[in-house]
């Protein structure tokens, strides 16, 4: 059984994690690949191809990307290279205290450029991505012609 985890599954986003694949074949390439929904309903996402060690494992830490959304060791490729499925849209956070940005980890078999709807993953995982950390008070600026926002640690 593929075993797909990020550890913290949940954290700030400015803040790295670590992605791990367990339980596939040696030398086997697969397709990981990241992707949310932003909160207009838009899709981003973002894909590496990577080939299984010795032991069956992929560490996008320590393992180079072979291609996809980048290639090379990026620890946190998955995440930094979101790209939107509608071209000129970007990726916001609006409600940065109220809720986070929930990014699904999948590993396919092979190389995969596209994913049909009727495709199962290997496996797969949930991360959530905070904006704002716990307690943190958010305090809104109106001074004159200034808008803004405070953020107040607890």
């Amino acid at each position: 059984m593929v075993e797909v985890t990020v550890t913290p599954r949940s954290s700030l986003a400015d803040r790295p994690v670590q992605l791990r694949v367990r339980g596939l074949s040696p030398s086997q390439l697969v397709t990981l690949r990241a992707w949310l929904k932003d909160e207009h309903g838009e899709c981003f996402q973002s894909r590496a191809f990577f080939c299984a060690d010795g032991s069956g494992e992929v560490d996008p830490g320590s393992h180079a990307a072979l291609g996809g959304s980048y290639s090379g060791v990026w620890p946190m490729g998955l995440f930094w290279f979101l790209q939107p499925d509608t071209l000129f849209r970007r990726l916001v956070k609006r409600d940065v205290a109220g809720s986070p940005f929930l990014v699904r980890l999948e590993v396919f078999d092979g190389v995969r450029l596209g994913t049909e709807p009727q495709e199962q993953p290997l496996g797969w995982c949930e991360a959530e991505r905070w904006y704002v950390g716990p307690g943190v008070q958010r305090v809104p600026i109106r001074e004159g012609r200034v808008r803004g926002a405070l953020f107040l640690p607890p």
